[in-house]
């Protein structure tokens, strides 16, 4: 039962932390003790290569190469001549399987903290990535 309130304790204190002198990294405290979780820690306790941060905002388009947004807008969306990066994207006019992969893509690997009746950059891109078999 200890162990327990150790583990709750630890997880109600469980901060993202990011600053101008610290890395980004998962913070915590139990019994008043710090405890940092940094990303080398973090990729060894996952069993993942640490590679080093990649850190994207959703309302940009990523910046890789070999990738176009054109591209994958005129797969999504071929039956909308003038659609084009700057617009908002729908997730109403996708097909059916474009929208099972973005269902997917929103509910198990970036959650979203609103409704699913937009598209963002990066859901498109990494379907895109999924579409184009393109490792990312």
């Amino acid at each position: 039962m200890f162990y327990i309130k150790l583990v709750k304790e630890f997880y109600m204190n469980l901060r993202i932390t990011s600053s101008v002198h610290e890395e980004f990294a998962l913070s915590s405290s139990v019994k008043g003790q710090r405890i940092l979780l940094d990303a080398r820690i973090l990729a060894s306790i996952l069993s993942i290569p640490h590679t080093g941060l990649y850190v994207f905002e959703y309302k940009k388009w990523p910046k890789v190469e070999g990738f176009n947004p054109n591209e994958i807008l005129s797969i999504l969306y071929p039956n909308e001549p003038h659609i084009h990066p700057n617009l908002s994207l729908c997730t109403n006019k996708l097909s059916m399987n474009h929208h099972l992969l973005d269902h997917i893509i929103v509910h198990q690997m970036l959650h979203t903290g609103g409704g699913y009746a937009m598209l963002t950059k990066m859901q498109a891109f990494l379907m895109w990535c999924i579409i184009s078999k393109v490792e990312y």
